[in-house]
């Protein structure tokens, strides 16, 4: 599968999403990084259930020195899971409905390591209800069949991961920064939900024919 095609097929999977700007470079990376995981035909399933361990050691060891390890194997898991699944022609909803659930257990666990390394729980339990929200409105979208994802707001689940490496990198260089990054994922998190409801408010708007 060339890196045309596997970006044609993706946007079939995404409802007809837009291959461009950061979704490009981003896919673009993880179709680079699946190849070698396609060829050994390594399940992307397996591959998503090892971020969510990964994770979870994230939140068990965050205050130790190689935390930020484990979080960028989070990632490239969670990067890598879906294009393995294009690339070997074994993606299927139910492998989707896997990476999906193991999206949120994870981030649930990167809220938790944030909240280890000092943040108040009530700043990074509401920034995490946020991100929630804000996935569980394009999935439920989705669902409605009125719904693309072609949005990218600031704080993408890259982004959000971003701020927690930070804040690891941070802890470890004993900056007291912490809290200020929780604080500044909260507001961006706001804006983000903001544009996905705007979003898909303006897209469904004169399409509602549901009663109530």
């Amino acid at each position: 599968m060339t890196r045309e095609d596997y970006f044609d097929t993706w946007s079939s999977l995404h409802g007809g999403a837009r291959v461009t700007g950061i979704v490009k470079v981003w896919l673009g990376a993880a179709f680079v990084l699946s190849k070698p995981f396609a060829k050994v035909r390594l399940s992307p399933n397996w591959i998503s259930l090892v971020g969510v361990v990964a994770s979870v050691f994230t939140y068990t060891q965050a205050r130790k020195d190689f935390c930020i390890a484990l979080l960028a194997l989070a990632l490239l898991c969670d990067g890598i899971d879906g294009t393995v699944a294009i690339l070997s022609n074994t993606a299927t909803k139910r492998g989707a409905m896997v990476d999906a659930i193991c999206d949120r257990i994870s981030e649930a666990f990167w809220a938790f390591a944030f909240f280890s390394l000092g943040a108040p729980a009530w700043l990074v339990g509401a920034a995490w209800v946020i991100a929630f929200t804000q996935e569980y409105s394009r999935a439920r979208m989705a669902g409605l069949g009125e719904y693309r994802i072609d949005v990218v707001t600031i704080a993408e689940r890259p982004v959000r991961a971003s701020f927690l490496a930070v804040a690891l990198l941070a802890y470890d260089l004993n900056i007291h920064a912490v809290t200020t990054l929780a604080a500044v994922w909260f507001a961006f998190q706001i804006v983000s939900l903001a544009m996905v409801m705007r979003s898909g408010y303006s897209r469904l708007r004169g399409t509602d024919h549901l009663g109530d």
